[in-house]
């Protein structure tokens, strides 16, 4: 009798892990998200250079809006990477008040190419599921364009919201990118 019940759970064990490891549970496929964001409106006072303009007073408006709305939509981020540029900084940082989140700067966010882009997307921590980069037009633009059938023009403070189909951001480029969202600030 011990020896049939010793057999029984043996069996019923060995299934077990064969239904339920093999068939029954996730395949281990996470799916990452990459927003981005240009910067909000900014001035461009004379004898200003280009990295140092500041926000306009819409632009400080808007960036606080859009926040707002991204986090009140259940938008969630885990870390914000701007351009060092102070428009773009700035905008990352209204951000931050909303979203209260560590944040980094990265110089291949200002005036950036696609590869630039990639390049930042690379060097991430797959800890990181969702990652907001703050950058600048026609970079931002062209990257969308790049990894997406949809056709953007990021005004400014436009974000774009993409689910990106793999495990590590090491795996972006060869990876299923579906748009999640574009939102302008005008429109929300």
């Amino acid at each position: 009798m011990i020896l049939f019940i010793t057999q029984f759970f043996y069996i019923n064990h060995v299934l077990f892990r064969i239904f339920f490891y093999n068939f029954n549970l996730p395949k281990n496929r996470y799916m990452k998200k990459l927003i981005l964001v240009r910067h909000a409106k900014s001035d461009w006072p004379e004898e200003t250079e280009d990295f140092d303009r500041p926000l306009a007073d819409k632009g400080l408006e808007d960036a606080m809006n859009m926040s707002r709305f991204l986090k009140s939509h259940d938008i969630s981020i885990d870390h914000f990477i701007s351009s060092p540029a102070v428009r773009a900084l700035n905008t990352c940082k209204i951000f931050n008040q909303t979203y209260q989140l560590n944040f980094s700067t990265n110089d291949k966010l200002y005036n950036p190419s696609e590869r630039n882009f990639e390049s930042v997307i690379y060097d991430l921590d797959d800890q990181l599921s969702s990652v907001a980069f703050f950058s600048h037009n026609n970079g931002i633009s062209n990257f969308a364009n790049s990894i997406s059938e949809d056709i953007f023009h990021f005004p400014t403070c436009g974000v774009a919201g993409f689910e990106v189909d793999c495990n590590s951001w090491s795996e972006f480029d060869g990876a299923k990118k579906k748009l999640l969202f574009f939102y302008e600030p005008g429109k929300i």
